[in-house]
């Protein structure tokens, strides 16, 4: 059964930079696309970025674009999401997921991590 452990969350200013990790674990980690969703309170989940099984395409978020960066390692079987010039909107719970595709929809992801909070403060 594939497990998804998430790092790296957090208490940061506005403009400050945090890098999560997701460690993946269970199965063949290259076979799998991966990706990033948050949930702030009272909201729904929502689509952050997410990075095919080679690395070689991801996509982003309009509202992240140009400030996070999605990437793996498929020799440590971690993927990583390094967020910059973040923002008080970016507060929420971030969970990694992975599939078969690298998609936008939560829907599309077979399995999740527990989440990691990140709080950005103004």
């Amino acid at each position: 059964q594939v497990q998804l452990v998430e790092s790296g969350g957090g208490l940061v200013q506005a403009g400050g930079s945090l890098r999560l990790s997701c460690a993946f674990s269970g199965r063949t980690f290259s076979s799998y696309a991966m990706g990033w969703f948050r949930q702030a309170p009272g909201k729904e989940r929502e689509f952050v970025a997410t990075i095919n099984w080679s690395g070689s395409s991801t996509y982003y978020a309009d509202s992240v674009k140009g400030r996070f960066t999605i990437s793996r390692d498929n020799v440590k079987n971690t993927v990583y999401l390094q967020m910059n010039s973040l923002k008080p909107e970016d507060t929420a719970v971030y969970y990694c997921a992975a599939g078969g595709y690298d998609s936008v929809y939560p829907t599309q992801y077979n399995y999740w991590g527990q989440g990691t909070q990140v709080t950005v403060s103004s």
